[in-house]
């Protein structure tokens, strides 16, 4: 199995509360179950880890209701994405304060409505982008997103979001001119092993704050993204490291803001809740290609469009579980169950799998909290959306 090679700082198994859960429960698979408890040590943690920062949890990552309520009632705070997002965390009992709209493409509508709501923290990437904030939320703190090339990041978020250092440089005092309180944010990579990428990525926010001090602004707000990881195949970085470099890297970077720093907030999103989730899926089919192959196909009822979208390239490499572990196993192919040839999961990345391993058995996908229900299709191929629990 894949997860006997994990490194030894690598839990093996969900918690008793998870075991608990999915021993009694038969219900029809495939289906994501959280533990909340996990998700509150993971908020206190990395509050604990990085106190200078204000923690916006990443609403796309998860939106279960009880997960929103949890966090609301810890007094965190919310990067949104979308209309429906924002009204999602305000049902909650968010204060409109707390909400930060963290895309940077958004409709002009959708601006105003969330400055009517009390929303007052806007991202932006392009200068007609900002002419629609100026417009439709005057006066609103507003940080301009730099580019990061993603490099150590199993899954990195550059190219289509952020701009050029000197272009953020020129719209940041464009921002400021037009009467916001300015801001620069970057995004190092999802799941980011490289604890040096803040450094980096920080080195950029320096160079416009200087920009934006010539012409006569100081920065308001600087936002340092996510990036801190969950666990899978490979070990990671405790995040008191990341709290560390990230501090150091402020310290560093900002030299003329120590004693005096903008507002530096933080927007996790895999790291809350990734590993409070298990993925029950059942065994569908498992066949080879000829007679002597030695390579099994294992076909999961959970693929890329049922919520394991994440395995695109191979990037998030699950840890998996299964009920005949411990015994002689062989190389596999691990493959969803829709009618579609993108469909494979794992074909590169070295998994095996028991050989006593058959058609109904169940097969559990660790750290499956982040990024599963949120990317289930609605129905492709007559497939139901995702199923979850929160406990």
């Amino acid at each position: 199995m894949a997860s006997a090679r994990l490194p030894l700082d690598v839990p093996a198994v969900p918690t008793a509360k998870l075991e608990a859960f999915l021993s009694a429960h038969t219900t029809e698979t495939p289906f994501v179950v959280i533990d909340s408890d996990i998700v509150a040590e993971r908020y206190d943690a990395l509050v604990e880890a990085l106190p200078e920062a204000d923690v916006f949890y990443a609403v796309k990552a998860n939106p279960a209701r009880p997960l929103l309520d949890l966090l609301v009632a810890r007094g965190g705070n919310f990067d949104v994405a979308s209309r429906n997002e924002i009204q999602m965390v305000l049902d909650a009992g968010a204060d409109p304060s707390r909400i930060s709209f963290g895309n940077t493409i958004k409709k002009a509508r959708d601006i105003a409505w969330a400055f009517e709501q009390g929303v007052r923290l806007f991202a932006f990437d392009a200068e007609e982008e900002l002419a629609k904030l100026t417009e439709h939320a005057p006066g609103a703190t507003v940080f301009c997103r730099v580019l990061c090339d993603g490099s150590g990041a199993d899954w990195p978020l550059s190219r289509k979001f952020g701009c050029e250092p000197e272009e953020a440089a020129r719209l940041v005092v464009l921002a400021a001119q037009a009467g916001h309180p300015v801001g620069v944010s970057f995004h190092v990579g999802s799941q980011q092993k490289d604890l040096s990428a803040w450094d980096r990525a920080l080195a950029e926010v320096a160079y416009v704050a200087d920009a934006l001090h010539h012409a006569g602004h100081r920065l308001a707000v600087v936002n340092v993204g996510g990036g801190f990881p969950g666990r899978y195949q490979e070990a990671m970085p405790p995040i008191a490291a990341y709290g560390r470099a990230i501090s150091s890297a402020l310290r560093d970077r900002l030299p003329a803001y120590v004693g005096a720093m903008p507002r530096i907030i933080a927007e996790p999103g895999r790291y809350l809740v990734a590993d409070a989730g298990v993925l029950q899926s059942e065994v569908v089919l498992v066949s080879r290609k000829s007679e002597f192959d030695e390579r099994r196909w294992v076909y999961l009822d959970c693929g890329k469009f049922g919520g394991l979208a994440e395995t695109m390239d191979e990037a998030i490499r699950y840890r998996l579980r299964t009920p005949h572990d411990g015994m002689a196993d062989g190389p596999v192919t691990i493959a969803g169950p829709t009618c579609d040839s993108a469909d494979v999961l794992y074909e590169k990345t070295d998994y095996r799998l028991p050989l006593a391993l058959t058609s109904g058995d169940r097969v559990d996908l660790l750290s499956c909290g982040a990024y599963t229900t949120t990317y289930s299709a609605v129905g492709f191929n007559g497939f139901a959306p995702l199923r979850e629990y929160v406990i």
